[in-house]
């Protein structure tokens, strides 16, 4: 992207600076072999990448690599290049590659390619290691955390090394904690030899999704889309209240479909947007601020987000289709709330738009209210409801047809676009006086969609896996690097068609070797991580957190929860968010689930993952480490610390969704089964965090009063979760005594629909639990039957009702009830009106609210008017 005029160039050098520390490792060397080894050697990686992610090997019958295998060149690729691209001391031999980071690159490469190179040999000797095994793997697992910590600072490497440590000298730590412990032999060879530790689930998810996501945004930044949706975001929005500022969320917003980093993203959008807040008045922090608040919620913004996001289909065992239907409604109240804090403050400092060159037909201003997840959102809708229909009568061609269509598309939109692609081309600087116009910018550019329209159509019609449908939309946006440029001369009739060629494939080149660079620190952070995991499943540590969990909260739920967002928070301060999310989600989603379960709270696994993963994703503004806001700040001229605090301000909005879908999983459009209940839901959710926005900022129409703030943090409770207040006029449950359990099911729970079991009993450990779990039976045959069909088959032995036997592999099984446990209480949820009439009274209470806040308006209005 070209860079833009700026007052203060040192400063986004600075903000550069960050950037490139923390995406592609801050050396520039000047040497001819070394750029090109680091032009070459990332360029290869990402063609590795898309080889293994495309149905070629299969087809051609060459080049077949399994997952453990690719893990492993994954690795090896991101080792190489970590201490390659990483000084090994900032600001230290940034212009050079010494000779001792060239021997660990290849030591390390070799380390991590050696489960690749000894496939069949260790599959012959699995259990029994060999001393050279046990070496490799050490030096591995040293080289690792060494280019761990190049990459990411020292925290996750520290982490890891405590994990490592208390493997290795379980029966040396406190009593509680304390386990029989691992020889080194063992360690080293669950860690870097087996797919437990470092070449687990972590690692296979960034090889096999994550990368073709990261290059993808990649490829579409070089192509332009980065300016493109700043410069349409700016012509929609500018001329508003505190247009720039409210411009910035929208093109966070739209930079978070084509980059999962909160850093990248300050310092992409940043660039234009802050400068021009400041112009239109926000203090520097607050203008700071509003860019970080919109580039870390660019993570939660289907359909790419973080690679966190992926990694919850490995872990919570569902498809990404399903990860983006839940996250996509609290992605989009959030920006919503955060579009209206800076309209609250805009408002509050009495500040302006930027003035459009030419005046805009309302029609065209009502777009500017219309937010880039809303708006792939309505596309992701018409592709699925819309066109999906297709698939039916075209079936299997249907991927072809619509590949000629989408071709035909490509190249009509390339002429459409023509004559206004020199509106792409240019750049904003901080001394805008006129806005884009609309038309004319909107047109410029709209073949950018066409990717996430493949990407799209791949994951929902086609029901294709992530990184199959990864890897069309990339070649297709490989297609568009190489050919928009010489299309548009050709269509213009422009000479210098030679040119434009050779400059389609130099940023083709350019986007795989950013694309791969971009992924050297996610890379060593999944396999960093992994080796918290493997620790867990070596030791049984997860079992230990449940109880010292439940030792600090006192059996607290919400204090567990705060425990654990904290958690979050303070490892984010230096980890990245998908390192973060491993961690935490490994060693904290089973205790959430079973302390939940244990207090009555029935949590669905992807509502506490959904939890962590927010939080992460908040850390990126945490003071006093929030990478993403010393970027901000230094782009503003403005402090650090005071810009992380006044974003972290900004993300309360965020903070308190986690705390509501856990408790309202309606958010996550779960248990809706209407239109009409999701309309609601919409409604009431928006019309919470607005509330929330109003309260937190002290500010509606006017500057609200102390028992205004409380009335309005009490109406956004009631809006969110609504079945508090109705549970204590209709309680949901009637509890039945365990004895009567199948007269209940025959004659009182409707088929297929839920009941609730209180059931207690001992561990194999011999601990005593008590957990509450949800049964959902199949409605046919008798009450017994059913039970037997669940796994359950239960005697009476006097007052109680007793487990006699658990069936292998059944629901029941998979709930964690065991043989001989009691069953306390059975509860019913017993009809009753539907909760949404609390929403009468609450909307009631607003109108008044409105009023009195509305009259005071007109006061002041009259007395400025008299002024």
């Amino acid at each position: 992207m070209t860079t833009p005029h700026m007052q203060h160039p040192d400063a986004l050098a600075k903000a550069q600076e960050i950037a490139d520390q923390v995406e592609t490792g801050g050396r520039h060397p000047t040497s001819l072999p070394a750029k090109y080894v680091l032009l070459v050697v990332p360029v290869l990686w990402a063609l590795f990448q898309l080889w293994f992610a495309s149905p070629l090997p299969f087809t051609l019958h060459i080049g077949i690599f399994n997952d453990t295998e690719a893990r492993a060149i994954h690795l090896a690729f991101a080792i190489f290049l970590s201490f390659l691209s990483y000084p090994m001391f900032k600001g230290k031999s940034v212009h050079r590659i010494p000779i001792y980071d060239i021997i660990m690159a290849f030591i390390g490469a070799y380390a991590a390619s050696y489960i690749y190179l000894n496939y069949a040999s260790l599959a012959d000797r699995s259990g029994n290691p060999t001393n050279v095994d046990v070496f490799t793997a050490l030096l591995g697992i040293i080289l690792l955390l060494e280019a761990t910590r190049r990459a990411l600072g020292p925290t996750l490497m520290i982490i890891a090394l405590i994990f490592l440590s208390y493997a290795y000298l379980g029966p040396y730590m406190p009593e509680v904690i304390s386990h029989k412990g691992a020889s080194l032999q063992k360690l080293m060879s669950h860690q870097w030899l087996t797919t437990e530790g470092v070449f687990g689930v972590a690692l296979g998810v960034s090889t096999s999704f994550v990368f073709l996501f990261v290059l993808l945004g990649a490829m579409l930044e070089k192509a332009g889309a980065g300016n493109y949706f700043v410069r349409l975001a700016f012509s929609l929005l500018g001329h508003m209240v505190g247009g720039p500022a409210k411009a910035a969320v929208v093109a966070s917003g739209l930079s978070g479909l084509i980059s999962g980093s909160s850093i990248a993203n300050v310092v992409t959008t940043g660039t234009f947007t802050i400068p021009l807040m400041k112009k239109v008045g926000f203090p520097a922090h607050k203008a700071g601020a509003v860019e970080v608040a919109a580039s870390t919620n660019g993570q939660l913004t289907p359909p790419i987000m973080g690679a966190a996001a992926f990694l919850m289909v490995e872990y919570v065992g569902i498809s990404y289709i399903d990860v983006i239907r839940h996250a996509i409604l609290p992605a989009i109240i959030s920006y919503i709330a955060l579009f209206y804090i800076v309209h609250l403050e805009a408002k509050k400092a009495g500040m302006k738009g930027i003035p459009p060159r030419y005046k805009t037909p309302f029609a065209q201003k009502m777009l500017g209210f219309l937010t880039a997840f809303i708006s792939v959102a309505a596309l992701s809708a018409f592709i699925y409801y819309g066109m999906g229909w297709t698939k039916s009568f075209m079936g299997e061609a249907s991927f072809y047809i619509w590949s000629g269509i989408t071709l035909v598309g490509y190249v009509a939109l390339v002429r459409y676009a023509a004559p206004y692609a020199h509106f792409n081309d240019e750049v904003l600087g901080d001394n805008l006086e006129y806005l884009p116009e609309i038309l004319p910018t909107l047109k410029s550019g709209l073949y950018f969609l066409l990717p996430i329209f493949v990407l799209v159509w791949c994951l929902t019609v086609e029901r294709f896996s992530p990184g199959l449908s990864a890897f069309y939309a990339t070649c297709f946006m490989m297609f568009i690097v190489i050919t928009h440029r010489p299309l548009i001369a050709f269509f213009n009739k422009n000479k210098q068609l030679g040119i434009s060629v050779l400059e389609g494939l130099y940023e083709l080149v350019l986007g795989l070797a950013t694309g791969s660079r971009n992924m050297i620190a996610i890379g060593v952070a999944t396999a960093a991580a992994g080796i918290v995991v493997g620790t867990v499943t070596l030791t049984g540590i997860g079992l230990v957190m449940t109880e010292l969990v439940e030792i600090v909260s006192g059996g607290n739920l919400m204090l567990m929860l705060l425990f654990t967002a904290l958690m979050s928070l303070i490892l984010g301060m230096g980890l990245p968010t998908t390192a973060n999310y491993i961690v935490v989600s490994t060693l904290m989603a089973p205790v959430i689930v079973t302390l939940g379960a244990q207090h009555g709270l029935i949590v669905p696994l992807i509502a506490v993952h959904m939890f962590v993963f927010y939080f992460g994703i908040l850390a990126d503004d945490t003071p006093p480490v929030g990478l993403a806001a010393y970027a901000a700040a230094a782009i503003a001229k403005s402090d650090p610390i005071k810009t992380g605090i006044q974003g972290f301000g900004y993300d309360i909005r965020t903070a308190i969704l986690p705390f509501m879908f856990l408790f309202n999983t309606e958010l996550l459009l779960i248990g809706i089964h209407s239109w009409f209940e999701l309309i609601v839901t919409i409604v009431t959710a928006t019309t919470a965090m607005l509330l929330f926005s109003a309260a937190t900022q002290r500010y509606w129409l006017v500057k609200t009063k102390w028992y205004e703030v409380i009335l309005l943090l009490l109406l956004t409770f009631t809006f969110f979760r609504p079945g508090y207040w109705w549970d204590q006029i209709y309680p949901p449950l009637n509890s039945v005594n365990p004895t009567e359990i199948y007269n209940v099911i025959d004659d009182v729970v409707p088929p297929s629909n839920p009941f609730l079991l209180q059931v207690s009993g001992e561990t194999f450990d011999g601990k005593l639990v008590s957990k509450t779990i949800q049964i959902s039976l199949s409605g046919h045959g008798t009450a017994k039957e059913q039970l037997d069909e669940f796994g359950l088959v239960l005697e009476n032995k006097g007052d109680n009702v007793v487990v006699d036997m658990i069936n292998f592999a059944s629901p029941a099984e998979k709930l964690g009830v065991a043989y001989g446990w009691v069953i306390n209480k059975v509860e019913v949820y017993q009809p009753r009106p539907s909760e949404d009439w609390v929403f009468v009274p609450a909307f009631g209470l607003l109108l008044l609210l409105y009023m009195g806040q509305r009259k005071r308006l007109r006061k002041e209005e009259s007395l400025e008017a008299t002024t």
